[in-house]
Order: structure tokens, then sequence, then C-alpha cells
């Protein structure tokens, strides 16, 4: 279907357009800005004041995460992508960490405390080090699981030793640390649990948030369809 110029598709899963907004920057917005809102807003509870760590924020979620929680007051965003990508962050974000470096050490010179909301869309590993990092209070919202299913070489194996490198939490401990995590997937709350409803009102806030000039999507490059 994918080279479909038309596809048949069931009415619940279809969301209106605002005739402000044209498709190419519709497309662009929808789903990643859908994820960024309610990871941002929804989960996370953002408010002036706030600092938050984004992991991958040069991808299309995370840039649309740093362009939102700019728009709250005096949020300080602290964003880890790869080097060659700071220069296309540096509009939406305050303080870059490149990947692979110790960012638990680099955040802690300037928090000591920690910070307020991890996103995170690594797991594996990085759960434990994120997790430590948030203050009393603080959230930590899973919206992916890039370290475990990334990769054209991942067998059963691999993804399973990434799994077990999860640390397993328990309630009682969030209890005594004071300490909130959660997650979001898209793609079952709108085919599995059917949240159709939630979507397009998520949706309906995104393109508020584009008309206010927020948020802007980012893209390398657009094709016609009959040139691909």
């Amino acid at each position: 279907r994918a080279w479909a110029e038309y596809v048949a598709v069931p009415e619940r899963l279809c969301f209106k357009l605002p005739d402000t907004i044209d498709f190419q920057d519709g497309v662009a917005l929808a789903l990643d800005s859908v994820v960024a809102e309610t990871v941002l807003f929804e989960l996370g509870n953002l408010k002036p004041g706030k600092t938050i760590l984004v992991q991958s924020a040069a991808g299309g979620v995370g840039q649309m995460i740093c362009q939102m929680a700019k728009s709250v007051e005096n949020v300080t965003v602290v964003g880890i992508a790869s080097g060659h990508k700071e220069e296309d962050l540096k509009p939406s974000i305050d303080v870059f960490i490149e990947r692979g470096v110790d960012y638990v050490h680099e955040i802690r010179k300037f928090c000591p405390m920690g910070v307020d909301l991890v996103l995170d869309c690594q797991c594996g590993e990085e759960f434990s080090k994120c997790y430590s990092l948030l203050k009393p209070m603080g959230r930590y919202i899973l919206y992916g699981t890039q370290s475990i299913c990334a990769g054209e070489s991942k067998s059963f194996f691999s993804v399973a030793r990434s799994w077990w490198q999860v640390e397993k939490l328990s309630p009682l401990k969030m209890y005594d640390e004071n300490k909130m995590v959660a997650g979001f997937n898209f793609r079952h709350l709108l085919y599995k649990q059917r949240e159709h409803a939630y979507i397009d009102e998520a949706l309906k806030q995104v393109w508020i948030r584009y008309l206010k000039r927020e948020i802007r999507p980012v893209m390398d490059s657009t094709w016609c369809f009959e040139d691909i």
C-alpha cells in the first residue's frame, strides 16, 4: 500500500487538518507533535522553571519536544544528540551534550540536584542513568525503545540482553524516592486501545501551537510521488 495513490482508511482514523495549514506541514507535524504534546504536557506536566532532559533531541519527536518546551517560561532544555547536530538544535535547547559523553556527570555539574523531567526514547541501560538524574517529584517518561529494537543486526538474544539491562523498578522504590515513571506508545493508544478521541484533541492542540508559531516542522527535503 505504500505505493498507492489512494488508500481506504476507517473514518475514526481520519483527523481534520485546518484550512490554514498545508498538507506538507500537516503530515510533518501530525505524528511527532502528538507524541511531544502528550509526553510533555499530559504525562510530564511541564511547568515554568523546570529543567528537562531530552534523549535523541535531534530526532523528529525530540525536536518537537524541544520546540514545545521553549514555549513554557523559564524552562531549561538539556538535549543529547550526535555532535554534528549541535548547530541545528541551538535555537531550541539551552545545553547540548554529545552522545557518548558521560551525560550524568555533565548534568550534575550544573544541576547538582538533577532534573525535573526526563523524556527517553532509548530505554535499555539508559533507563537507570536517567532515573538516577531525577529530582524528588521528578518524572521519567519513556516513548520509545530505540536501543532495544533498532539496528539491522539485532537478534533475539541481543534484544533479550538489552531488555535484561533495563532496571526492574519496584513501586516501593518510587514511593520512597518520590519519583514517577510513565510510558507512551502512540501506536497502541490509537490502534489497540482505540483512543481516537484523545488523539483528535491532542492534534487540535498541536494545530494551535503551530498557528501561534510555537512549533515548526523540520524537513530535510520533499519529493513528488512520481519521483520516488
